[in-house]
């Protein structure tokens, strides 16, 4: 499992003063990319596209709040990954909220996804838990 820190700002929460729903794949994207780096999986042959998003929110989040975001590999296909993450919050680690992507193994130059390389797949075998 990976972690990631983010602190909210006061331009992600709505007139309520809770996080924006939006916000909350601004935070999953911003883990994401750390994971691709963290993991060593990102260099300059091997690219990825997200292919689908989704997001549950459980719990609401507040401006100044520290939320930890989770990723973990739950499956790895023949082009592709999907992600499971969780956002919690720091100081109580109650879930806020839970969602899950799929990225996809990409060419830049033919535009088409592209398998995932032997030393990609052990890099995210690391990952990998059962849900």
């Amino acid at each position: 499992m990976h972690q990631h820190k983010v602190m909210v700002r006061f331009c992600e929460t709505d007139l309520l003063g809770h996080v924006n729903n939006s916000n909350y794949f601004v935070y999953l994207e911003d883990a994401r990319i750390q994971f691709f780096y963290d993991a060593d999986i990102f260099n300059e042959d091997q690219n990825y596209v997200l292919a689908s998003a989704k997001c549950d929110f459980i719990k609401q989040a507040y401006f100044r709040q520290v939320l930890v975001i989770e990723t973990k590999v739950v499956q790895i296909g023949n082009s592709s990954f999907t992600a499971l993450q969780e956002i919690y919050d720091d100081e109580t680690n109650t879930l806020i909220a839970r969602g899950e992507s799929v990225i996809v193994s990409f060419d830049v130059e033919t535009e088409k996804s592209k398998p995932l390389s032997d030393p990609i797949r052990e890099k995210l075998d690391q990952f990998v838990v059962n849900v």
